[in-house]
């Protein structure tokens, strides 16, 4: 009797301890489709940050043509400012309030249309894909911009150029003659082919309401609102605010992932840092 309820017994506990792994596994795969769970959710908060910061906060941008010689050099890197002018809303027109309204002398990043190489506003051609160009602010709303003999003149006011000693000589070792230049609260450079004459626009010109006048640094080498007009608020992307990398280069995406292209590509290692005014 005792042998038998032994034995019994033993084949219950046997019973018992059979059951118990698949409650085991069952405890691990949940343990495991929580924990992918959890790295999916991370993952995807983590993406969320970040294109808020570049939507609301920063956005990097790269320098791709000579049009802002000396100021920003092809192969620099920057960070624009999205909130000084107040972010723009995804999929909408309206921004965010900002900090303050866009001044003479900002270095600015926006959206233009692009055609092949036609330029346009953007609002005037919606139709059109987008591009990204950065340029100087030289006119408000209601400014009069003019071009008499040589010179720039804001509301009757000459943009009065400094000549400097030094030339600036462009990747093609053209040499351009540097001049100082202050315009509102800026202190800067600007580039001045003697051999060729910028682009013509019908001068004086007056800059319509709600709209501004851009013009690249490299006076006769840029194609700006002298040839394709003004841009409004809600195009701006923002303010250009500071360097964060800059090397020689100016190639595509195969020659960036190519570890040659970092060794033998020269760097600009005192741009770094630097403060775009």
């Amino acid at each position: 009797m005792m042998a038998a309820g032994s034995k019994k017994r033993v084949k219950g506990a046997e019973s018992e301890t059979a059951s118990a792994p698949p409650a085991t596994r069952d405890g691990k795969n949940s343990g495991q489709n929580g924990g992918f769970r959890e790295q999916v959710t991370t993952l995807a908060l983590a993406i969320l940050i970040a294109l808020s910061v570049r939507h609301f906060v920063i956005e990097p941008f790269r320098i791709p043509s000579g049009s802002m010689f000396p100021t920003l050099l092809i192969g620099d890197h920057l960070f624009v400012n999205k909130f000084i002018y107040g972010a723009k809303i995804p999929f909408t027109d309206w921004r965010l309030p900002g900090i303050r309204e866009p001044e003479r002398g900002d270095v600015v990043v926006f959206t233009v249309a692009k055609q092949g190489h036609n330029t346009y506003p953007a609002d005037r051609k919606p139709e059109l894909p987008r591009e990204e160009f950065v340029k100087r602010l030289i006119g408000l709303p209601g400014d009069e911009i003019d071009f008499r003999a040589g010179e720039f003149y804001v509301n009757g006011e000459p943009i009065d150029p400094v000549p400097l000693d030094d030339p600036f000589v462009d990747p093609n070792g053209t040499k351009l003659d540097r001049l100082a230049v202050s315009l509102g609260d800026h202190d800067f450079e600007i580039l001045d082919d003697p051999r060729r004459m910028g682009p013509g626009a019908n001068w004086p010109i007056r800059v319509e309401p709600d709209r501004y006048f851009m013009m690249g640094d490299n006076r006769d080498h840029s194609k700006d609102s002298r040839v394709w007009g003004t841009v409004r608020l809600e195009e701006f992307r923002g303010p250009a605010f500071i360097l964060y990398f800059s090397w020689d280069f100016n190639g595509g995406w195969f020659e960036v992932i190519n570890p040659m292209t970092w060794w033998n590509v020269e760097k600009r290692w005192g741009r770094f840092g630097q403060i775009v005014d």
